[in-house]
């Protein structure tokens, strides 16, 4: 009887490097692809992102790359703001251009009529997801049931709207606007309720994210600048000249409070062990905070009874 082959450990393919590329997406360029392609051009182990955006809007897509992955959700829980163009009198079948035309109208809405329906927009409302959405309906993905020509009850929840810009009607049938909101908005599903609520029926034809808090305009990266660098014959160059484009990990934690610690604190952190808290002006309880040693990321866990306890280290 042969013996068992011992299972060999592999080693992960590409740079254990950890940090944030806040990438501009181009158009017709999917989320995932962009998150393959960094990966590729940075040679990481790890990476994921924080918030899909769909080929047919670009902006900003915040990628984290190795430990970073692990602070994915503070990202994907922070406000959002992105510039849209509505076009009236169509809806489609996904919201946008990639649909089918579903209805059509020949009413076309005046500036005032579109300044006046923008507080019902505005606020915690309810919102019903586009039928071409990833939410889950009986284990399923809604836009997989929608494909197979299914039109499936998706329920209204509630969103936050935080403010609803109307920016320029250039002519009668597109109206260009901003909007700030929360976590699990859909922009598509405004642009149909809006052309609901006008009577005119309307579309998205231009999306651009320009903001996933805490990440702001000023730090995306397009895509080409990135890739030209693929032109430094240099291995070592090339990957330097990239990862000056990272932002630290920690930058995805900026709403929650810090700790400032010491060699031998960040040490028992990292074996997973509390560290206590002393002083007149040790923090006060708190159910998250995250503590940093000589600016670099250590750990995220909870502050209470005098201590800090991890939940999650870096290495």
């Amino acid at each position: 009887m042969s013996k068992p082959r011992k299972q060999q450990n592999r080693k992960p393919k590409g740079r254990p490097i950890s940090g944030w590329l806040i990438l501009d997406k181009p158009l017709d360029f999917g989320s995932t692809e962009a998150v393959s392609k960094i990966k590729w051009l940075f040679n990481a182990q790890k990476a994921g992102h924080a918030g899909t955006l769909d080929p047919l809007a670009s902006g900003m897509l915040p990628i984290a790359l190795g430990d970073a992955t692990k602070t994915v959700p503070y990202v994907m829980d922070g406000r959002k703001i992105y510039e849209f163009t509505v076009t009236w009198g169509e809806q489609r079948a996904t919201d946008d251009l990639e649909g089918e035309v579903a209805e059509t109208s020949d009413q076309r809405p005046d500036e005032q009529a579109i300044r006046d329906i923008l507080p019902n927009y505005t606020g915690v409302i309810m919102q019903t997801p586009p039928q071409f959405s990833a939410i889950k309906i009986a284990g399923e993905r809604a836009y997989d049931l929608a494909r197979d020509g299914e039109t499936v009850e998706i329920p209204a929840r509630e969103v936050e709207i935080h403010r609803l810009t109307l920016l320029a009607c250039p002519d009668t049938d597109t109206a260009h606007f901003e909007v700030e909101c929360g976590k699990g908005t859909y922009v598509r599903a405004l642009a149909r309720d809006m052309g609901r609520d006008l009577g005119c029926f309307g579309h998205i034809s231009e999306l651009r994210r320009t903001m996933v808090a805490p990440f702001g305009e000023d730090m995306m990266v397009p895509l080409e600048t990135l890739t030209a660098l693929e032109a430094i014959e240099d291995r070592d160059e090339r990957l330097e000249a990239l990862d000056a484009y990272l932002i630290d990990t920690a930058e995805a934690l900026s709403a929650l409070p810090r700790l400032i610690i010491n060699d031998d604190q960040a040490y028992r952190l990292k074996m997973g062990n509390p560290i206590l808290l002393r002083g007149r002006d040790a923090p006060a309880n708190h159910p998250e905070a995250y503590a940093t040693a000589h600016g670099k990321l250590v750990a995220i866990g909870e502050i209470g009874e005098g201590e800090f306890r991890p939940k999650r280290v870096f290495g």
